[in-house]
C-alpha cells in the first residue's frame, strides 16, 4: 500500500515528466490546484496556475524544445515534496531576452511543493536560471 508520501513524489514526478517536458496542458489542468500559488514568482508575473503554463509552454519550451528534466532526490513529509533536478536543453530560441546561441544548457532547481489530494497547491523553488542568463548573455 502506497502512503501520502509516495502518492505525492509520484504526483511531482508526473508534472516534471509530463508538463515541463512534454508541455502537456491536459496533465496540467488535473495537476493544478484552481488556488495554485507559486511564492517564487518574479515580481509582476502572475503566481497563479495561469503564470506557471505560461512559464513553461511559452518561455522554457519554445527557447529549449529538447527540454528534459532529470530528478536527482525527493523528500517528503507530510503534503510537502521537495526535489532537486536539473531541467536541460539546447538553447535553439530566445531566453528570458537573451538571443538563442545553440548551447546545451543546465538549470539546476531545488523546489518544493504542497500537494493536496493529488495537486499542486503551492510551489517555492531555487534555481540557477539568473546565473545561466547572465553568462549566456556574455557569451
Amino acid at each position: 500500500m502506497e502512503t501520502m508520501t509516495e502518492n505525492n513524489k509520484a504526483v511531482v514526478r508526473r508534472f516534471n515528466k509530463e508538463v515541463i517536458e512534454q508541455g502537456n496542458i491536459d496533465s496540467f489542468n488535473a495537476l493544478i490546484d484552481d488556488k495554485f500559488v507559486n511564492r517564487s514568482a518574479p515580481a509582476g508575473m502572475d503566481n497563479g496556475p495561469q503564470g506557471m503554463i505560461w512559464f513553461f509552454n511559452e518561455v522554457l519550451r519554445p527557447a529549449m524544445p529538447d527540454v528534459s528534466v532529470a530528478i536527482h532526490d525527493q523528500v517528503a513529509e507530510e503534503d510537502m515534496v521537495t526535489t532537486r533536478k536539473t531541467i536541460s536543453g539546447t538553447q535553439t530560441g530566445p531566453l528570458l531576452g537573451v538571443a538563442a546561441t545553440g548551447k546545451k544548457v543546465n538549470i539546476e532547481v531545488i523546489d518544493m511543493v504542497r500537494v493536496k489530494d493529488g495537486k499542486y497547491v503551492e510551489h517555492w523553488g531555487i534555481t540557477t536560471l539568473p546565473e545561466l542568463l547572465a553568462s549566456l548573455a556574455q557569451a
